[in-house]
């Protein structure tokens, strides 16, 4: 593993990278088998220390390459892609217990409806960021709230946030998935009965922190922007 891992370094020093469907190096090869030898053995391994100054081509090119390798089990592609983009995965190992957690995630009900849900959630942030030319981030004012709808969403999200940041620390991804599945119902009402662009300004704008906290609490396990679907 280590002649393969010095044979990438080097080529990406020299800028000789596979192109297309050329690769006269076997460069894609040599970075599949250090995936597989790392899988296959359990090795914990920080590879972005090891890639030096290439680290973030590298990691990019090896995320390409553990795509291949997951389509033999069946993982989406897309489901990488938001596991990685949330920067700093270079332990491949925890990387695609990452990406298991979440297919689990995004295979149940509650998985399905939450996504939709935070996907709506990011369309009104998105849409009313670009209307307001400024972010909506930050923490609501429970003060400010006017219907049990939005106090039951800012709870959940409060013992969401710490149950997911509690597994992700002990490295229990499927339980920090669980944690998001228990947001399902609250988020489901607050779309219910909640206008968030409502006339008074001020609750506009709080309402708008609620959904920020919403989409800042599921991106702590995945960026789910970059789920399909």
């Amino acid at each position: 593993m280590a002649d393969k891992i010095d044979t990438l370094v080097n080529f990406w020093q020299i800028n000789e990278r596979p192109t297309g469907s050329k690769d006269p190096y076997a460069l894609r090869r040599a970075a599949l088998g250090v995936i597989r030898l790392i899988l296959e053995n359990k090795l914990r391994l920080r590879l972005a220390p090891i890639f030096g100054a290439q680290a973030d081509d590298l990691l990019s090119f090896f995320a390409d390459r553990l795509k291949v390798h997951l389509r033999e089990r069946g993982v989406r592609h897309d489901l990488i892609d938001a596991v990685f983009a949330l920067g700093g995965q270079d332990d491949l190992l925890l990387l695609v217990a990452r990406v298991e957690a979440l297919d689990g995630f995004v295979r149940s009900d509650d998985g399905v409806n939450l996504l939709a849900a935070y996907k709506r959630g990011v369309n009104i942030l998105r849409i009313e960021e670009k209307r307001d030319n400024a972010p909506h981030q930050g923490t609501s004012n429970p003060a400010l709230f006017q219907q049990d709808e939005e106090r039951a969403l800012f709870d959940r999200i409060s013992e969401v946030a710490a149950e997911a940041a509690a597994a992700i620390q002990r490295e229990d991804f499927t339980a920090a998935m669980s944690a998001m599945a228990r947001l399902r119902g609250p988020v489901d009402g607050f779309f219910d009965k909640v206008t968030v662009n409502a006339e008074d300004k001020a609750l506009r704008a709080n309402r708008l922190l609620l959904l920020s906290q919403l989409r800042s609490v599921m991106e702590t396990v995945a960026d789910f922007s970059k789920i399909e679907g």
